[in-house]
């Protein structure tokens, strides 16, 4: 820290109690100023010598034939006019970081200019401020941070902007070339470390990171602190990650841990301040800066402590640019009355919303350039937003309260492109099913119809077919379009017979099946090759619970008769979801049923 001495002369001032102070001397005191709750015996002549304001105060206390003069708001208190009254008797003074700016703002009240006397306590002040205290990172801080209680002398006398100015250029700075000491006790975790990942770790470990600075800053007041950092982004040579990450770093340092302590009347007011501050201080680039997970949280607090709906807005914006990174654990935003769902889901709804526009443009566009596949490989964020959305639905699907529709409308958010396996909405659908015992016929069927069970692999395959949950016509499904594939592979062993191949080739393939259950059984019963992929199906069939194999027994039968028939209406209205790809019903009623036609729709 630096620090300058001013005067030569022993200090005699003395302290009677706590409210009297004087100076040792032969002389008798000549004048009384009173600052504050401290009166102060003093001499006229050293202090009209150098204070302008004091000459007046002192002729006006003459013709009022009074002593004692009286200090009103005197900026600093007494510890800053007893400084200026040392510096008028020649004392010897120390100034450093934590005193100068109460020094500079008392000498201005009092008028010590270079008018009065030459090498007054304003020019020398000036001058140590200007050559020492804001050319040093941590004393730069320092004082900004002791003008807070010295407004609004240290704004007009433009030491606070003078400070912001300085503690801006230094973060600036390349950080091959800082010099000077600062604090950085942070340990990041890999993914969040801003340093450059081909560096050697010795050299990482040496050299001065990116965001070597934040956490000095983080002891400013909200009101500093978004100056500095409006004054770091002004310079427009910080990298977005790094703001970010100061950001994350004050949030971390002064938002409490516990909701209690958030919501708090003592603090509530502060926190909604502070969060509102963060989020608008946050990178213009809404792709850049922050990570998925802290804007979520961000994004949970504010609605905690009611920040105002605009800001809310901007951070759903930027979450949805960025929610292919974030988890399922940082969707679960607990849910505020009127809601009686344990988690807001509305909320989530909102943010696929906002994804889905943004995105949906550029996937078309997309699409027609690089083909279905090209498409998906190269847009691995939109498959995991897939699943993620598919993890969330998984998790708030335990809850009773959650409607049907809301599961539905937000299952229905995300393009089909970012869900070329059906899986995870088995689960989800399957958690749901099983919290929720009460649904009916109709509603089973909606959320059923959700699924694709040409997505399903082959394990989800097997779990639905033995999933007494799921009504008959999906089951059948299940069954069906696996015998399909297989009979497919079996008649095709040179190309890829991967069980869930999603490319329109497959797809297209399957549907033609589809169309011709007959053909399609009777491909698995003839030639070598369909034996054996008949016996293995047959054996796996044997893990089936009983209703499962009867449905597929009836189903190899209508295979074998070759016959199909058309279905009701209702089946047909509902051929483009995947529940109306069911079999045609296997009932028996003499020698009238073994004559029926049945067909898959």
């Amino acid at each position: 820290m630096k620090f300058m001495k001013l005067g030569s002369k022993p200090d005699t001032f003395q302290a009677d109690g706590k409210s009297i102070r004087y100076v040792s001397s032969d002389l008798a005191s000549d004048v009384i100023i009173n600052v504050g709750e401290v009166k102060f015996y003093l001499h006229k002549f050293p202090l009209l010598s150098k204070s302008s304001r004091l000459q007046k105060l002192v002729s006006k206390a003459t013709e009022e034939n009074s002593d004692e003069i009286n200090m009103v708001d005197f900026p600093g208190g007494p510890k800053a006019f007893e400084i200026c009254a040392k510096f008028c008797y020649g004392m010897t003074v120390t100034l450093n970081a934590y005193n100068v700016v109460a020094a500079r703002c008392a000498s201005e009240y009092l008028e010590m200019t270079e008018d009065i006397d030459r090498g007054n306590l304003i020019f020398k002040i000036e001058v140590f401020l200007n050559s020492s205290i804001l050319r040093t990172w941590k004393d730069s801080i320092i004082v900004l941070q002791t003008t807070k209680s010295l407004l609004p002398w240290a704004e007009d006398l433009k030491i606070v902007g003078r400070c912001i100015d300085s503690i801006a250029s230094k973060t600036s700075v390349d950080p091959a070339n800082v010099t000077w000491s600062y604090t950085f006790n942070r340990k990041l975790a890999e993914p969040d470390k801003i340093v450059e990942d081909g560096m050697k770790f010795r050299e990482r470990s040496e050299s001065v990171p990116k965001d070597w600075w934040v956490e000095d800053i983080c002891e400013l007041d909200i009101d500093l602190y978004k100056r500095v950092m409006i004054a770091v982004k002004s310079k427009g040579r910080m990298d977005g990650a790094v703001i970010g990450e100061a950001l994350k770093t004050y949030a971390v340092r002064w938002l409490p841990d516990s909701i209690e302590n958030l919501v708090s009347e003592a603090h509530s007011m502060r926190n909604k301040s502070l969060v509102e501050t963060i989020i608008c201080l946050l990178p213009s680039d809404k792709s850049m800066g922050c990570s998925c997970s802290f804007l979520l949280k961000l994004l949970k607090v504010a609605i905690l402590l009611g920040a105002d709906e605009l800001l809310r807005e901007d951070l759903i914006k930027r979450i949805s640019s960025r929610l292919h990174e974030a988890s399922v654990s940082d969707l679960l935003i607990p849910a505020k009355p009127p809601q009686i769902t344990q988690y807001d889901v509305e909320l989530v709804q909102s943010i696929v919303n906002q994804y889905a526009k943004r995105n949906g443009n550029l996937e078309a566009v997309e699409k027609n350039e690089k083909g279905i596949d090209g498409f998906l490989l190269g847009n691995g964020s939109l498959l995991n937003v897939g699943r993620l959305i598919d993890g969330y639905l998984a998790e708030i699907a335990r809850d009773t309260n959650l409607a049907l529709f809301g599961f539905i409308e937000l299952s229905k958010s995300i393009p089909e492109s970012a869900r070329p396996i059906h899986d995870g909405l088995y689960k989800a659908i399957d958690t749901y099913l099983k919290e929720h015992h009460s649904l009916t016929k109709s509603d089973k069927k909606k959320i059923c119809g959700l699924m694709d069970v040409k997505k399903l692999t082959t394990n989800a395959s097997m779990h639905a077919a033995q999933n007494e949950r799921l009504p008959l016509r999906v089951v059948v499904q299940v069954l069906f379009f696996e015998q399909v594939r297989a009979s497919a592979a079996a008649a095709q062993p040179a190309v890829n017979n991967h069980p869930r191949d999603a490319s329109p080739s497959a797809t297209n393939t399957d549907e033609e099946e589809c169309e011709k259950p007959a053909v399609a059984a009777q491909k698995c019963k003839n030639g070598k090759l369909a034996k054996k992929s008949s016996k293995n199906s047959r054996s796996g069939l044997q893990l089936l619970p009983s209703r499962s194999r009867r449905i597929f027994d009836k189903l190899w039968a209508v295979g074998k008769g070759g016959h199909v028939e058309n279905r009701s209406s209702e089946t047909s209205a509902s051929s483009q979801s995947p529940t109306s790809l069911v079999p045609g019903d296997a009932k028996s009623s003499g020698s009238s049923s073994r004559q029926r036609r049945h067909s898959i729709s």
